[in-house]
């Protein structure tokens, strides 16, 4: 079943899907344990590019991609019984006098069918059954069922943009803003959002979208469990857009992030990271009162990627106001960014040395990265 799942899926090393996911300092994805192998065997270059790794190279969780496979395989999974060809299927889906049994199950079968199938998955990205996945989203009954068969389409990349000129954004967005949806349909069409907007492209159009954005600042606002998570997921791929970030503040992001990063949400605080470099979202995170001490509080108790993007979130609203370099030494900042300067991860230790001479008084006025 391996062999057919996407292949950025699977581990360049092992060739089995990733269950932890990791980037090397290459820019490389490899699962955690078979890159740790490796490493553990002495070598110091990248299994792909054999490039030199440092001494102590750095391993940054991917988290995107492991939302992608989280979602994928908690498909349902595979019954052998006898199954109707592909495009008996589409035909029921698509058809006004199918009925609801029928497309229901024509909906299971495709479902299964494409999670093993990637040049089924292409097919049927380029048939009649895309419009039907979309009238389908409008079905309380059928929602549940089309969202994870449409995810399915969404992982290959020479899908991405044709189903986003079909239409599927509005279609997703208007699933996230449904009350009567339920949070699994929320949390599928969150990470469709994250799927599509792997393409630089579909980043700016799913952003320039009307209420796309509003929507995932919605869920993350109201939702729980994995439909925060992969709305925070959603966010942070589409502000790596610059544009993007703008968009996000106005839509009251900054607050909404900071107050689930202070009730235990860590992947909120990527999304600050990255709004903390623009001017916008700095002057969001200034009128907010706990901003400083919330990010100094991931710098104790966070993850290394949390303690990475809160130090980064940090340098620039410090680098920028003297008034947050006031605050920030006052909650020990300096202190807790002084432990990180030879960290183990290189973005860390770039990161608390950044914070480290900001706060300090350093001349060098290099703008963040």
């Amino acid at each position: 079943m391996a062999s057919s799942l996407p292949e950025h899926f699977k581990c360049p090393i092992s060739l089995e899907i990733m269950s932890d996911p990791v980037i090397l300092s290459s820019g490389h994805t490899f699962d955690r344990s078979s890159i740790q192998r490796w490493l553990d065997a002495g070598h110091r270059t990248c299994p792909i590019t054999k490039l030199p790794l440092p001494d102590h190279p750095s391993l940054i969780p991917n988290h995107a991609l492991r939302s992608l496979i989280s979602s994928y395989t908690l498909l349902s999974p595979l019954h052998h019984h006898p199954i109707s060809q592909p495009e008996t299927l589409i035909s029921t889906l698509a058809s006004p006098q199918a009925s609801l049994d029928s497309k229901i199950d024509s909906l299971r079968h495709l479902t299964r069918l494409s999670k093993r199938d990637s040049a089924l998955r292409r097919r049927l990205a380029d048939s009649a059954a895309v419009p039907a996945l979309l009238a389908a989203l409008d079905h309380p009954i059928l929602r549940d069922r089309a969202l994870p068969l449409l995810l399915n389409l969404s992982l290959d990349d020479d899908s991405k943009v044709g189903l986003v000129a079909e239409g599927l954004v509005a279609r997703v967005v208007a699933v996230l803003l449904l009350a009567s949806a339920s949070p699994d349909s929320r949390a599928v069409a969150a990470t469709i959002v994250t799927s599509l907007a792997v393409l630089d492209v579909n980043k700016a159009t799913i952003g320039a979208f009307p209420a796309a954005i509003a929507a995932l600042v919605a869920v993350l606002r109201d939702g729980k469990g994995r439909e925060r998570k992969e709305a925070a997921t959603a966010l942070y791929a589409l502000c790596s857009f610059p544009d993007n970030r703008r968009r996000a503040v106005d839509c009251g992001a900054v607050p909404v992030l900071l107050r689930s990063v202070e009730i235990g949400l860590e992947r909120g605080v990527e999304v600050v990271g990255v709004l903390a470099k623009c001017k916008e979202g700095r002057e969001q995170m200034e009128c907010y009162e706990n901003c400083v001490q919330i990010l100094a509080r991931v710098l104790r108790n966070g993850s290394s990627r949390g303690v990475q993007y809160a130090l980064l979130a940090l340098t620039s609203l410090c680098f920028y106001s003297q008034q947050m370099v006031l605050v920030a030494l006052e909650e020990g900042v300096l202190e807790a960014s002084l432990a990180f300067v030879e960290d183990d991860s290189e973005k860390v230790r770039r990161n608390a040395c950044n914070l480290v001479r900001v706060l300090r008084g350093s001349n060098n006025h290099d703008r963040v990265r």
